[in-house]
Formats: C-alpha cells, structure tokens, sequence
C-alpha cells in the first residue's frame, strides 16, 4: 500500500510499501522531512518533470561496508600514480551540478530544481557532504554527493568526466569514512559498478539495526 503524504511529518512503516520499495507519494522536500525519512532509510525518487514526489524504502538494501570497499589492482595503480587529488566538501554545487548535467536529457530525470536546492540546504547545515576528484589541471573531473546522518553516508549520485574518478571518489569516501567511525554506505539501488566495489545486499531490519541501533 501507497501511503499519500500530508503536512504532517509522519511516514508509513516500510515493511507495508510495494515489492519495489514504494512507500508514501507527496509531501515535501523540507529539511526536517528529509531527514526523518533518511534516519529510516526513507528517499525521494521521482522524474522531476512529470511526476509528484515518490518516496522510496527497499526492503533488501544494498549497501557497502566502508572497510570492505574493493580496491582493485588497476584502481590502486591509479591512485599510486598520483594523476588525481581529492577534496571533501569543497565544492558541493559543482558536483550536483555535474549529477545533473549529466542525467537531465535521460528519460526519467530525477535531478531537478527542487531536488538540488533541498540537498544544497542539507549541506549548508551539515548534513550532506560532497567528495570532489580534480585532475593535474585543477579541473573537476569526478566525484559524489550524498546525506550524512550517524553513522550512515547515504549516497545520492555520482559522475565521472574521465575513467574511473567516480570510482577514486568512492574509496576516498569509504577510507575517510571508516576513520571516523562511520559504519555503512548506502547505495540505495544494485548497479554492477558498485557490486564490484564491495555493494552486497542486507535486510532492511539488519540495515536498521546499524544506522539506528537500539540502545540496551
């Protein structure tokens, strides 16, 4: 069942949303709905240009443990070449805006105006971070963007303007992230490149368990 929002800041529970995760139309992209919706694993995707807002809660989440990224032989030759240096928060428009550009002819697009200004506010008030890959020219050719809540990076998208620099700014996340004590990146939906990258899928309730522990 499909539970339409209102003003109040309120969501269904997830395990009664449809198998593909669709929980609650509607609502809003305030700052505080979103983060109530994040803390439960809870976002909005929809096409910007046709559609109301979709929010989304799958019940098999695919995830990756941020000390069990894969570093692949030709990625640590990458890095050992030094081609690329990275940033974390440096440039947090640019990146979305690169998430953007390179989705907004495609079918579908999700990456709109109110979706931007909303993860822009996020970021001005600490709870999403950018992770940004430039090359030898100082030219942002890579990175990603995602909400920061405990110990969870909730990853929202990614680009790469040369081979490989989404993948750079990935184990970059994954390192930093671990050494502050960081626990899970959720990818939110299975692609093969992140597979590869250590992406495995948990339970929704496992998933709970770790960014939203019960105290004894």
């Amino acid at each position: 069942m499909v539970y339409e929002l209102n003003s109040q800041l309120a969501f269904p529970d997830p395990h009664y949303g449809e198998e593909d995760g669709l929980i609650a139309v509607g609502g809003d992209l305030s700052i505080d709905r979103l983060l109530l919706a994040y803390s439960y694993g809870i976002f909005p995707w929809y096409s910007f240009r046709d559609s109301p807002i979709l929010w989304y809660c799958p019940m098999q989440r695919f995830v990756i443990f941020p000390g069990e990224i894969h570093i692949s032989h030709s990625m640590r030759t990458l890095i050992n070449h030094h081609a690329y240096h990275v940033t974390f928060n440096e440039d947090f428009k640019l990146v979305i805006a690169h998430c953007r550009q390179l989705r907004i002819d495609e079918c579908g697009a999700w990456l709109g105006p109110d979706m931007m200004k909303a993860y822009t506010e996020l970021h001005k008030q600490g709870f999403a971070a950018s992770v940004e890959v430039w090359n030898k020219d100082d030219e942002l050719v890579g990175g990603l963007y995602g909400v920061t809540i405990g110990p969870a990076f909730f990853g929202e998208s990614m680009f790469s303007l040369e081979p490989n620099t989404s993948k750079l700014a990935l184990i970059h996340l994954a390192e930093r992230f671990e050494k502050c004590g960081g626990k899970l990146i959720d990818c939110q939906f299975y692609t093969s490149h992140l597979e590869s990258m250590g992406g495995h899928f948990i339970s929704y309730d496992d998933y709970m368990g770790i960014i939203m522990p019960q105290e004894d």
